[in-house]
């Protein structure tokens, strides 16, 4: 074949053949950018009046989900149209495709686990974009949901991938509200009741701090005496905040309890301990001696002259 023959076939390819292909690849696009473009409108009409932080992280991560499922099958199905338009015969590959899919189908048990557990995580509700949840013995800030992972940054920045079928229990902090909970140690020489009218008096100053009003949703509920340590008696308290804001408003709200501690002169006592020499028949304690070291002297080397030039 010369160079003539061999331009005219590659022009009639691109004439026939490269131009189908070219027109289902666009046709591709066109779809794949009409379905996000059709989920982001269905979405917000769904959630219109009802924009809540809770609402749109779900939002987020099943328009996510689905939209990335149906680009893989719109991805497959374009494969497979391309195949038989350069000639290639899809029946065999349709074919094996189902044997193999088969064979995988038995030998891939913990990618069929993983994608049905997903699934159920996402339906649900288990699981959204931006929670801060605890799976297993990995935390964090939850980056990505699919039917197979959930990928999780912590707050040292490690990225966690764990795989849908693993997790057994799933701890959600930051699901509808969140809570803080306080166990405040004073010594024993304190008044409980004054503590708990101290922590009171601070949660209302933080309540009326335009900072942090918005995020607490509560005024802080004090259980009372929780706890006879073996230095403190502990006061327990808990307050309702928006989901994830609850560390914030703790620090916050730690800080201010330890000025006012300060200022009013209350212990926060730390571990201590008593020495009991014990009592004879007599009723008498034995004397007790202690012994004490002084510290040596280190003599400093003396200074070698230093010899004239």
């Amino acid at each position: 074949m010369n160079f003539e023959q061999y331009w005219e076939a590659t022009s009639e390819w691109i004439l026939t053949t490269g131009a189908q292909v070219f027109l289902i690849l666009v046709l591709a696009f066109i779809t794949m950018r009409i379905i996000r473009v059709s989920l982001r409108k269905a979405f917000g009409a769904v959630s219109r009046g009802q924009e809540t932080i809770e609402f749109r992280k779900r939002k987020e991560t099943v328009q996510s989900v689905i939209r990335h499922t149906l680009n893989v099958v719109i991805l497959g199905v374009v494969f497979m149209m391309i195949l038989d338009k350069v000639g290639i015969d899809i029946g065999p590959i349709l074919a094996a495709a189902g044997v193999v899919g088969l064979a995988v189908g038995f030998g891939a048990q913990d990618l069929v686990r993983d994608i049905v557990s997903g699934f159920f995580i996402l339906v649900e509700d288990q699981i959204r974009v931006g929670d801060v949840v605890q799976l297993g013995d990995k935390g964090g800030l939850v980056e990505k949901v699919n039917l197979r992972m959930t990928v999780l940054r912590d707050l040292e920045g490690n990225v966690h991938y764990v795989r849908n079928g693993a997790i057994g229990v799933v701890t959600n902090k930051t699901k509808e509200y969140s809570r803080y909970v306080f166990d405040v140690g004073v010594a024993y020489r304190e008044d409980v009741d004054e503590v708990m009218e101290i922590m009171k008096q601070v949660d209302e100053e933080l309540r009326q701090d335009p900072k942090f009003s918005r995020d607490i949703l509560e005024p802080l509920e004090v259980f009372g005496l929780n706890e006879f340590g073996d230095s403190a008696v502990v006061v327990r308290g808990r307050t309702k905040t928006t989901p994830g804001s609850q560390w914030g408003i703790g620090r916050e709200f730690n800080r201010r309890l330890k000025k006012v501690f300060d200022a009013k002169n209350i212990e926060i006592p730390f571990p201590h301990v008593t020495v009991y020499m014990g009592q004879d028949k007599k009723g008498e304690a034995p004397p007790l001696f202690m012994a004490g070291q002084a510290a040596k002297k280190v003599k400093k080397p003396a200074r070698r002259p230093r010899r004239k030039r």
